[in-house]
């Protein structure tokens, strides 16, 4: 583990078990084709919130693991470990401390999860159809 981290950060790599992030660093030089970078799921960030969407006391900054990312929010687990969503709007700066996971492209584990999440959210939409279908049809009239 990376003396250099935050101590939080040391102490989600130990959660997670790993022990060494420099196999998942950024390359931001070199020929375009080479460079790596880009946040990516797991990454361990600190959020900067807008002073004027918090209250006084509360700290602005939100450490954590990043959980996922969408249009209109940013999830995190948080440093105490709770699960936070947060308004994209509110966000001022992300800074990444530690990437935690490889390139998107080259995450094996990563894209296995999400061809077997589409194929069973798949079976699932398929089956939903099929009931409605079934619904609809045992209440016809002659």
């Amino acid at each position: 583990m990376a003396g250099d981290l935050p101590e939080w950060a040391q102490r989600e790599l130990g959660k997670m078990g790993i022990k060494d992030t420099s196999a998942f660093e950024d390359n931001l030089y070199g020929p375009i084709a080479e460079r790596k970078s880009g946040l990516r799921r797991d990454d361990l960030v600190e959020l900067l919130l807008d002073k004027s969407s918090i209250y006084d006391e509360m700290d602005p900054w939100v450490r954590g693991r990043l959980i996922s990312s969408h249009k209109s929010s940013i999830e995190i687990l948080d440093d105490e470990g709770r699960f936070r969503a947060i308004a994209r709007d509110i966000v001022v700066e992300v800074r990444l401390i530690a990437h935690t996971r490889p390139l998107y492209i080259d995450d094996e584990e990563l894209m296995t999860f999400e061809q077997s999440e589409a194929r069973r959210r798949s079976e699932i939409q398929e089956e939903v159809e099929k009931r409605a279908t079934d619904s609809h049809e045992s209440h016809q009239w002659g």
